[in-house]
């Protein structure tokens, strides 16, 4: 990946940049009974009546119900029912990681009353034609979340009413910490981030490498397992479609020191800057009448911090930090046909061609939107370069002006308002001094300080990094630190504190 400002910038204080797959959300339906007319056609093949439809699937409920009950037995797991809606399903599932560990297998199956698609029989009066229309509903849905051993940390939700539609989560984070452990490449990981890996090139090539006809076999595989209907339908397999999809990359700072004061910076002014043309370019979007309404920028707060989102419709691309170590940006869609990429169209009756279409929903999908979404991903860190970053200052006024203790002797901080340490810094900035530098007996002649007081002065001054020495020599000269803190405490003084002073009599 191509280094942006902020990486060039920050270059030595950085273990590296990651980008890699989030959370991946996906799909899947069954071909010819995901649709009411679908579900209607097939009963009229069955010769079942429209009406007898809950009675048609009633006994496939109780087939998913006594898979559940016979896959719990074989791992020795207990259902947990959750009928509060506070409840989150993740903290469940980490209590029980934490005394079970992640060693591949079934973890935990969790049920839960929910929404639903569903059809209704229904008779048209005016024409006597019976058939099935779609409606919503509840059943009993379960989560069975397991650890696969090439994905991490998934789950598979599965409805007990028909039409059947399931829902696959991964995340690609947890994917690459197992290809790493496979190739023994040492790395440290906190929840879905990583705060530094040993080999990143080959970390990098891993997540790039993340694979759709893999994931599809599992997800066939797990599908047949949990949810033992498609043969009723006489279908194979399901249909397998990204419903969201999160893309990350991730800036792994050594320090916290360096993170902290550079996001309070530039998240400040990124919700301000963005205006709605740079969000529509970060999301290699162009402004159109119909589109503008859409777009739109929040600033929230969480215990982990601040995040800045800036959205889309379907799609938004936000940074925020992770444990005061990873600068993340991130790009969310909610329907990949938000993006468009030139590909193979198919024409009824007439020859294909290759034309600018949008992304397909398909999983695999996921290697063109992999492409998509990191350039979204490094549009957004090269408006982040272009923030003023005052973090670099802010540092230095901290070391600059707190005392040095735990070393022998220690040093007091520097008051820029003290009358002593201006007065000394003054003479300092000397026009006289700037080429070739100054002894103490140049300072001693222009301040009223003993020798001996003087020596202390300069060994404080070079500690904190504001002179230096010049090499076999008793001269000293101002470091570049040196002159901009002299510079701006002048400045300051003079031209703000000193003048609003005055207006007050």
């Amino acid at each position: 990946m191509a280094a942006t400002g902020l990486t060039e910038r920050y270059a030595a204080n950085l273990h590296g940049v990651l980008s890699c797959y989030d959370p991946i959300i996906i799909t899947g339906t069954l071909p010819g009974a995901c649709y009411a007319g679908g579900m209607t056609s097939f009963l009229y093949s069955r010769g079942i009546r429209i009406f007898d439809y809950p009675r048609f699937a009633e006994p496939l409920r109780e087939r998913i119900r006594q898979r559940a009950q016979e896959v719990c037995t074989a791992a020795g797991v207990e259902i947990e029912h959750v009928n509060k809606s506070h409840i989150r399903k993740e903290d469940l599932v980490a209590r029980v990681l934490a005394a079970r560990g992640d060693a591949p297998g079934l973890v935990h199956v969790i049920s839960a009353m929910e929404g639903c698609p569903s059809y209704t029989p229904w008779l048209d009066k005016s024409n006597g034609h019976v058939f099935l229309r779609p409606d919503q509903g509840k059943c009993l849905h379960y989560y069975f979340y397991f650890i696969d051993e090439e994905l991490g940390l998934c789950y598979l939700r599965v409805p007990t009413w028909a039409p059947f539609g399931l829902q696959f989560y991964c995340n690609g984070h947890s994917a690459l910490a197992r290809s790493l452990r496979r190739e023994g490449i040492e790395f440290v990981q906190e929840d879905n981030a990583f705060l530094r890996v040993a080999d990143l090139a080959r970390a990098q090539a891993l997540a790039d490498t993340f694979n759709p006809e893999q994931l599809h076999r599992r997800l066939k595989r797990y599908a047949h397992w949990l949810c033992p209907v498609a043969d009723v339908f006489a279908q194979d397999d399901w249909h397998w479609s990204i419903r969201q999809a999160e893309y990350s990359t991730d800036l792994m700072f050594r320090s916290e020191h360096i993170l902290v004061p550079l996001y309070d910076a530039i998240s400040r002014q990124a919700v301000l800057a963005a205006d709605a043309p740079r969000v529509a370019g970060f999301l290699g979007k162009k402004i159109t009448p119909t589109l503008a309404q859409e777009i739109g920028s929040r600033l929230s707060t969480r215990i982990e911090g601040r995040c800045i989102k800036h959205y889309m419709g379907a799609a938004g691309v936000k940074v925020y930090d992770k444990f005061s170590r990873v600068l993340r940006v991130e790009t969310t869609v909610n329907d990949v046909s938000f993006f468009k990429h030139h590909r193979k169209v198919e024409h009824k009756g007439e020859a294909a061609t290759r034309e600018l279409a949008p992304l397909k929903k398909s999983i695999y999908s996921l290697i063109d939107l992999r492409e998509i979404l990191l350039g979204c991903n490094q549009r957004y860190l090269a408006f982040l370069s272009s923030l003023d970053d005052p973090s670099a200052g802010e540092r230095d006024l901290q070391r600059l002006s707190q005392p040095r203790v735990g070393i022998e002797p220690s040093v007091k901080g520097l008051n820029f308002f003290n009358a002593a340490d201006h007065s000394l810094l003054r003479t300092l900035q000397r026009g006289e001094f700037n080429i070739h530098g100054w002894r103490r007996a140049d300072l001693l002649a222009r301040m009223h300080i003993s020798p001996s007081a003087m020596s202390r002065q300069l060994r404080r001054l070079h500690m904190l990094g504001l002179i230096k020495k010049v090499t076999h020599t008793y001269r000293y000269y101002l470091t570049r630190l040196g002159r901009a803190a002299i510079a701006a405490a002048c400045s300051l003084t003079r031209f703000n504190i000193v003048p609003a002073m005055a207006s007050t009599h």
